[in-house]
């Protein structure tokens, strides 16, 4: 039996960390229920988390006293572990003060030497991880969510067929195919005599079959036309209403925010496929207090928002160019439709017929992602997009953020769809930045 000592941002990161840990004991130090009641008064996620976790915990009380120990219905125990002073005093003078985190240490280090379990620290903080160790304690990373970014699925796939295939699935708008393939996913079908002679489709699961992508319109999506294969895949997905959820990783330059706009003022603006065209971005930390910033609620949120107005403007003027004038941006907000949103205010909603974009969605937890895609209603598209490799949550990085947590999860769904994006667009300079850099 083990037994896991939870550090404070851990529970802060997922509530239901304490449920976690299978049949093995989780102790929580009486120091960490005392840091939680320091985030519950606050109006951000973390609060929303703190709060849970009281909850949670004083649910245990009924079942008997913590210190002692409560059942878990997985099988494992409960316990909330009281600091004592002696504890101090068996860690390195460097480490001897009323932090809370060597406090933590202390509790863990103590119960060491009074168990027979093995004692695992449990922590997302590095520092905290290093200290441990350096009074040979076992500590590890809370992974119970992590998703290995080597291996994340990447939407896409080639097949090594005939010439007669390639040939055929031109002809008849499909192909059988049968094979470990997945919902949705981009296949590139390669003559194996002449690689030259190719053909791209989409993998369709419930008739296991391939089919052609959804064509972009000659004059482009509002001035955009798919540069490359990928984008090609990316754009099926976003166009196509049958597919409810599509995630877009990608380095920066590659065209994954550009797309999604695109697209989604074509569903909206042109098609009326959709109401309106809803953009958030994570206000980091998200459920950061905007009264900080001075202003309205347009002034409070241009800074966080401008890359969203510089993709849009990128478009109107693209489309200007080609003789065919569209509204401004701002023109399109006051008809009602388009609208940014902070993500701060999503929980509690129900987003019906909407196409929403989420951007920077690699700052968010596992935890936040579900209650965004939870806030879908009848009709509505949600798009994910973002780079695991450019994180600014310092509680996430790229294998336990909720972007790449969820394409795993609704990897082979049939509404879902993924595509990583590799090749950058935006120019030679941002692409050579985001290789060598």
């Amino acid at each position: 039996m083990k037994t896991y000592v939870l550090d404070t941002n851990v529970l802060l990161h997922d509530p239901q960390a304490i449920f976690r840990f299978e049949d093995n004991e989780v102790v929580l130090p009486l120091t960490v229920i005392e840091e939680i009641d320091r985030f519950k008064k606050e109006q951000s996620e973390t609060g929303r988390n703190a709060r849970q976790i009281s909850r949670i915990i004083d649910g245990f009380r009924k079942q008997g006293k913590l210190v002692d120990g409560v059942p878990l219905e997985n099988g494992g125990l409960f316990k909330v572990a009281i600091f004592r002073d002696e504890a101090m005093k068996l860690l390195p003078s460097e480490l001897r003060d009323e932090k809370a985190d060597n406090r933590i240490l202390a509790v863990a280090n103590e119960l060491v030497d009074g168990s027979d379990n093995t004692i695992i620290l449990i922590t997302k903080d590095i520092n905290l991880r290093i200290k441990a160790d350096t009074i040979n304690l076992y500590a590890e990373d809370y992974e119970s969510d992590k998703v290995s970014i080597d291996d994340l699925y990447s939407g896409t796939s080639e097949l090594q067929v005939t010439s007669d295939q390639v040939d055929q699935f031109y002809e008849k708008g499909e192909l059988e195919l049968i094979g470990d393939y997945i919902a949705n996913q981009g296949v590139t079908l390669i003559d194996s005599a002449n690689p030259s002679h190719s053909a791209i489709g989409r993998y369709d699961s419930l008739q296991q079959k391939l089919r052609p992508l959804v064509r972009a319109p000659k004059d482009g999506i509002w001035g955009i036309h798919p540069r490359n294969r990928e984008q090609q895949f990316a754009l099926d997905l976003l166009l196509n209403d049958d597919i409810r959820v599509v995630s877009l990783v990608g380095k920066a330059g590659t065209g994954k925010t550009l797309l999604a706009i695109a697209a989604g003022l074509l569903k909206t603006a042109d098609e009326s496929v959709y109401s309106r065209l809803l953009v958030s971005r994570p206000v980091f930390p998200m459920g950061r207090d905007l009264g900080f910033l001075p202003g309205d609620i347009d002034e409070k949120l241009a800074p966080w928002m401008q890359p969203i107005f510089d993709n849009v403007e990128l478009l109107l003027s693209s489309v200007e160019e080609g003789g065919k004038r569209k509204r401004g941006y701002r023109e399109l907000i006051d008809l009602g439709l388009m609208e940014i949103e902070p993500l701060t205010y999503i929980r509690g909603r129900s987003i019906p017929r909407q196409y929403l974009i989420v951007d920077e969605a690699q700052n968010l937890t596992p935890h936040e992602i579900k209650t965004i895609i939870t806030r879908a209603g009848e009709g509505t598209k949600i798009v994910l997009t973002g780079d695991p490799y450019q994180i600014d949550n310092p509680y996430v990085d790229a294998s336990s953020n909720g972007l790449a947590y969820a394409v795993e999860r609704l990897k082979g769904q049939d509404i879902s769809g993924h595509i990583t994006l590799t090749k950058g667009e935006r120019s030679p300079l941002a692409e050579l930045a985001a290789n060598l850099l």
